[in-house]
């Protein structure tokens, strides 16, 4: 097996640019060698030239000035033997330069100006290895030539040429290893697919390994491969001949070229049918496009006017932007203080006072714990509850914040409705009451009440630390809704009449308010609620004239000492 990895597997006439897969450089020298001719370079390198050299080495031919001068002694490096170690660190760097360089190669063909390969640079070798490539991929006048120029480019400064070889791959002496060989100086070696090659080094072929002859071919079968190469050039002579008289017989032979004019002309009625319906369809297509063009000018001419009419309606909006921007300030305002008095009026009617008990708070003079009710009375539990209940029924309107868990407010009786939760049971409805009841639903109840108290809070931005405190949260809720640095406003009197003298739904001119407006909303329905009150209770009868006393005071007289208010509002306005 030895002897079988170290045979070449291509023949010499085989060898290509394809078989060419790297290039390496062994002993890099940048000086001429000693004992060669300039001429050495286009020395006949072929395998009997070269054993015959190695056979009679030749030596450098001295001139006649050589011959006049004397010969110089043999140099001895016993001169370092003194010499300083800076002096033969700067030595050793110097004998290191000048064999080591920046290298790289091109390889070049004939009919090519450009390189069909360049190498990378291998910085700062002596032995310069460079890494392999495929030249297969090139065309194929490329790939089957035998003959190649390489290359070697070092740098001194700049890259200049050092050795420029014209190589015959044939000519090529198989090495098989880089290993066990004497190199000459700028040796140059070349990998190909099946080992390794050189022209410098010349080796003996491996003497032949012992094997059965096989048997030949016989006569009779070289007469049959005879007789059968005979019988394929007769027929690629009749082939010929044939192709030569078939040649002949349309040269003497007119051209008819009816067939061709006819096939020209039934093509050129396809190109114009062809032509025709892209005519046809062009000319609907552009009557499309001047609709479409024509509808989007009216378009854009109907925008143009509407967006007009907008900029007059802002022009005209824009004088009484300020009015209208101080008129939503002061309502804005007027809202906050009339909630500061609707709380604040809560809070008188619902009072809530501490007890001797910390964090223990009253409503109405009825004690509420804090979530704890195993030593309370059920009895002023239900109906302190009921108050907080009715409380925040109420606020909700008055603070516009919708509650996520409604309250029933039937005084001691009042319950709460959990809709949104995940619950196993189907009943939805909790007591607030503990008589009577579930223990666990009751106090559920209480729960719920209490996120109430903690969603009004927070939408005051208010941060509740305990849910469980019910009635401070709720005193502390008041307060903050209350305070203010401005005083409260008054309470404005007169009860429904200040409503009956806005709109008066018997009044002529509110049916021609605008549909949706505030004028409409307060006639179509408190007004005629309040209107049917009246009737029904026998209070502030209308007269003949549908004005009372005829001065436009609506449905009281002069004479009328009380309104609904005074019916059952605990208010008494005297006029």
């Amino acid at each position: 097996m030895v002897g079988e990895t170290s045979r070449p597997l291509l023949l010499p006439q085989n060898r290509k640019i394809r078989h060419l897969q790297g290039i390496y450089v062994r002993n890099l020298t940048l000086t001429r060698p000693r004992g060669h001719t300039i001429d050495d370079a286009a020395l006949n390198k072929t395998p009997q030239k070269l054993q015959a050299l190695r056979e009679s080495p030749l030596h450098h031919t001295a001139s006649s000035e050589d011959l006049r001068r004397p010969q110089k002694t043999r140099r001895s490096s016993s001169n370092w033997v003194g010499a300083s170690p800076g002096f033969r660190q700067k030595k050793l760097e110097d004998v290191i330069d000048s064999r080591m360089a920046d290298t790289f190669f091109t390889l070049h063909c004939e009919g090519q100006e450009d390189p069909i390969y360049i190498s990378e640079v291998v910085e700062k070798a002596m032995n310069p290895t460079f890494r392999f490539f495929d030249l297969s991929s090139l065309r194929p006048a490329v790939t089957r030539l035998r003959v190649v120029l390489v290359k070697i480019w070092v740098k001194r400064g700049d890259f200049t040429p050092l050795l420029e070889e014209e190589i015959n791959l044939q000519t090529l002496q198989f090495i098989g290893t880089l290993e066990n060989h004497s190199f000459p100086p700028n040796c140059i070696v070349f990998h190909l697919t099946d080992g390794i090659y050189t022209i410098d080094l010349a080796t003996k072929p491996p003497i032949p390994r012992p094997a059965p002859s096989l048997p030949t071919s016989s006569y009779s079968a070289l007469m049959r491969l005879s007789n059968l190469d005979e019988s394929i050039q007769d027929a690629l002579a009749t082939r010929e001949e044939l192709a030569n008289q078939i040649n002949a017989i349309f040269k003497d032979t007119p051209i008819d070229e009816s067939p061709q004019a006819r096939e020209k002309a039934a093509l050129a009625s396809r190109y114009l049918s062809t032509e025709r319906k892209l005519l046809r369809q062009s000319i609907r297509r552009r009557a499309e496009i001047k609709a479409s063009i024509s509808a989007r000018r009216n378009a854009i001419r109907s925008g143009e006017e509407i967006q007009a009419r907008a900029l007059e309606d802002i022009n005209n909006a824009q004088e009484n932007l300020t009015s209208c921007q101080s008129l939503v300030s002061s309502n804005t305002a007027g809202i906050h203080q009339q909630r500061r008095r609707v709380c604040e009026d809560v809070l008188n009617i619902f009072p809530i006072e501490p007890t001797t008990s910390p964090l223990l708070f009253t409503i109405c003079g009825l004690s509420l714990p804090n979530s704890h009710f195993d030593d309370a009375d059920e009895d002023t539990t239900s109906a302190a509850l009921g108050f907080v209940a009715r409380v925040v029924d109420m606020l909700q309107y008055y603070l516009s914040v919708p509650l996520p868990y409604p309250i029933s407010p039937y005084g001691s009786r009042s319950i709460i409705h959990d809709y949104i939760s995940t619950l196993q049971d189907n009943q939805r409805t909790f007591p607030l009451y503990n008589k009577g009841t579930l223990r666990f639903r009751f106090e559920y109840g209480v729960f719920l009440l209490n996120k109430n108290i903690e969603c009004l809070a927070e939408s005051q931005a208010l941060k509740v630390l305990d849910i469980r405190q019910t009635l401070p949260n709720l005193k502390y809720l008041l307060y903050v809704c209350s305070a203010g640095t401005s005083e409260l406003p008054t309470r404005k009197s007169g009860g429904v009449k200040g409503l009956l003298s806005v709109a008066k739904p018997w009044d002529q001119s509110s049916a021609s308010s605008r549909r949706g407006s505030a004028d409409s909303g307060v006639a179509g329905g408190v007004s005629e609620q309040v209107r049917m009150a009246l009737e029904n209770s026998g209070v502030g009868k209308m007269g003949p004239s549908r004005g009372g006393n005829g001065n436009g005071g609506g449905v009281f007289g002069a004479n009328h000492v009380h309104s609904l208010r005074t019916s059952g509002l605990r208010e008494n306005v005297a006029k």
